[in-house]
């Protein structure tokens, strides 16, 4: 699934970040590597990027289209809407993330989409107290830093979307991330296309609770295990993969702040949304293409894109 000298394979149930991360840096160094530097003194971002508007991809966007028939393929999708913003911007970036996957694979339609919401944890204690599922609920529907409530009325409204490329024919199938046996008594009845799997980090040699099994199964919701962090792409580590540091992609100004003859993008970083996705050959069980997209805003207005971490066969590059 890798290959170049910085892309470290990621042991069995290391968190996914870690391949997101290394992916990146390794794509970032190959740009690099193939592509004349910048004049000395340049502010301008690197050559080996392209700007569209207020939008940067870094490095530049070309789309890999899958080589057999779609039939050929089962395709699966993973969205992972990041801490601190709001649900009605979420909305937007979930037509955003599933069209850029429609694109860089040359498809039309997508067998799963699985949501992970910020904010939602699955613990298997939680499934063997009523009372502390309930506590744990509560305190997992507070407000997030940015005020926007991630209760189940944030959720449900960010789903109305989903149900709409579903009823469009874009998704086969909808699933949800960390929900416990609890939550999902509570997701269902406020749902009109119920989600057909819950993928569940679980930890504990992989127990799954039997109350959640039960549920799931009257339900009819595949369970699956996964290994993702939580907050996949945080502020902090985006700032170091984009910036000018030993590792960095030269990007970002070193600080915020910085004055108007140093080099790079000025401004706070923010994560948007990543999404991860995975074209597995049916007949083979072979991963033909995998990767990832994110976004992240810079100020008010500039959006760098993390755009694509593939894989093919044995080799492993990305793009922002």
């Amino acid at each position: 699934m890798s290959s170049g000298h910085s892309v470290v394979r990621r042991p069995l149930f290391s968190k996914s970040n870690i391949e997101l991360i290394n992916s990146l840096r390794a794509n970032f160094d190959s740009f690099k590597h193939y592509s004349s530097p910048s004049p000395a003194g340049n502010l301008a971002p690197p050559i080996w990027t392209t700007q569209d508007g207020d939008t940067l991809f870094v490095p530049s966007w070309r789309p890999t289209p899958l080589v057999e028939p779609r039939d050929s393929y089962d395709i699966t999708c993973k969205l992972f809407f990041l801490p601190g913003i709001p649900s009605t911007r979420r909305c937007r970036h979930t037509r955003e993330a599933i069209g850029m996957v429609l694109k860089e694979l040359g498809i039309d339609t997508i067998d799963l989409l699985i949501v992970s919401y910020p904010g939602v944890s699955f613990d298997a204690d939680d499934e063997e107290d009523d009372e502390e599922a309930e506590a744990a609920s509560a305190h997992e529907d507070q407000s997030d830093a940015s005020g926007e409530s991630q209760d189940l009325d944030a959720q449900v409204k960010t789903w109305r979307v989903l149900e709409s490329l579903y009823d469009e024919g874009v998704l086969s199938q909808l699933g949800v991330s960390e929900f416990s046996s609890e939550r999902l008594a509570r997701f269902l009845p406020e749902v009109r296309v119920r989600p057909t799997v819950d993928q569940i980090n679980v930890k504990d040699c992989c127990v799954v609770p039997k109350s959640l099994i039960t549920y799931a199964k009257e339900n009819k919701i595949e369970l699956l295990t996964h290994a993702d962090c939580m907050d996949i792409l945080p502020p902090g580590t985006t700032r170091e993969l984009l910036g000018p540091g030993k590792d960095g992609a030269g990007i970002l100004a070193a600080q915020p702040d910085a004055g108007p003859e140093e080099p790079g993008l000025k401004g706070d970083i923010e994560p948007q949304w990543v999404i991860k996705y995975t074209a597995v050959v049916k007949n083979r069980g072979v991963i033909e293409n995998k990767g990832y997209f994110a976004v992240a805003q810079l100020g008010s207005c500039i959006e760098e894109k993390p755009v694509e971490g593939e894989a093919s066969w044995g080799r492993h590059s990305s793009e922002w």
